[in-house]
């Protein structure tokens, strides 16, 4: 008997390989055991603070689970070692108007995540290690929060701070980016971002701009810009995460830098657009013509630049003929294997 097909949610592309998302480093006192500090704070009877000596002297277990990351990739079958979160709070004591837990990193902009306790308690573990392995800094180690049922960014990385609170507080990427508060992958309706934000007449007026600049400080989400061919042709720095631009004329655009996170681009005209550091995670190229382009430096994880392998066949595939993609940071298996074979 044949095995049963792997299950992914909607859109997931399957890997092997881990690759880093967000932030890299933390800040330094994350990396030293002598400074390292893991508080839990607000609607506890015992606040505490735990050394990495006195954590690490807690039992430690091991756990397999599917990560499944909110720009497209899945990663199947991952161990990790640590401490169920319900056990760590146990010596703390969450009182009864305990309803939601934030987790805050030892990171520049003090990133931060919650979720409903109820969730964080039956889900939630704090990991140290993968695959038994110490987990990497760019991972999240010496120490992140796992919640498998989530989207992994509802997993923090490099964890210092625990509060319980009465009312939930949005983490960054929510409050920042538009990400789904409730994430959960499985949803009938995808909660990967938001609905789109802006109007139909702001959408309009962005569309027929003749400078883009006022955008460059916001996230525009979610929003209809087939077949754009935009009168600004310097889109540096500009955020249009999960948007539609299928078809779009982006030839010889200046996209350095920008976040194109989940786009769909499919036959979208970029030849000789300069895309060097920009964030293409989980966007689609299809049949995209990238002739001449130069992705040097790019976020590519779980970037499709074909719609589906047919017998090793890639089936409407992006036009790469002279694309520049040195240092592409995140490119995934069959991604990797075709613009190796084909740029």
């Amino acid at each position: 008997m044949s095995d049963p097909p792997i299950k992914l949610p909607s859109g997931q592309v399957l890997t092997t390989r881990f690759p880093p998302i967000g932030e890299r480093q933390p800040t330094p006192e994350a990396l030293d055991p002598t400074t390292w500090r893991l508080e839990v704070r607000g609607e506890v009877e015992a606040p505490r603070t735990w050394s990495w000596e006195e954590f690490m002297a807690r039992p430690q277990r091991e756990r397999e689970v599917d990560i499944h990351c909110v720009t497209g990739w899945s990663r199947l079958g991952t161990v990790f070692t640590g401490v169920p979160l319900a056990e760590l709070l146990e010596a703390s004591r969450p009182t009864a108007d305990a309803r939601f837990v934030r987790f805050e990193a030892y990171s520049a902009r003090r990133h931060d995540t919650s979720l409903p306790l109820k969730v964080a308690l039956e889900d939630t573990w704090l990991v140290h290690g993968v695959d038994g392995q110490p987990l990497g800094v760019k991972h999240g180690g010496p120490l992140r929060t796992l919640t498998p049922s989530r989207w992994f960014y509802k997993s923090l990385k490099w964890v210092h701070r625990i509060e319980l609170l009465r009312d939930d507080q949005l983490g960054f990427w929510e409050r920042e980016s538009g990400y789904h508060n409730n994430a959960d992958p499985w949803a009938e309706q995808e909660e990967r971002y938001v609905h789109g934000d802006l109007s139909v007449p702001m959408l309009e007026r962005f569309k027929q701009a003749r400078r883009l600049d006022k955008y460059r400080g916001r996230v525009i989400l979610h929003v209809d810009l087939r077949g754009w061919s935009p009168l600004d042709r310097d889109l540096r720095d500009l955020q249009l995460k999960n948007c539609d631009l299928r078809g779009a004329d982006l030839s010889q655009v200046d996209l350095r830098g920008a976040n194109l996170t989940r786009c769909d681009l499919r036959r979208a005209d970029l030849r000789r657009a300069d895309l060097r550091h920009a964030d293409l995670e989980g966007a689609n190229l299809a049949g995209a013509d990238l002739r001449g382009a130069d992705l040097s430096g790019a976020l590519v994880t779980a970037t499709r630049f074909f719609a589906a392998l047919d017998g090793g066949t890639a089936q409407e595939p992006a036009q790469v003929e002279g694309l520049r993609w040195e240092g592409l940071d995140g490119l995934l298996e069959d991604a990797e294997v075709f613009l190796g074979a084909n740029a």
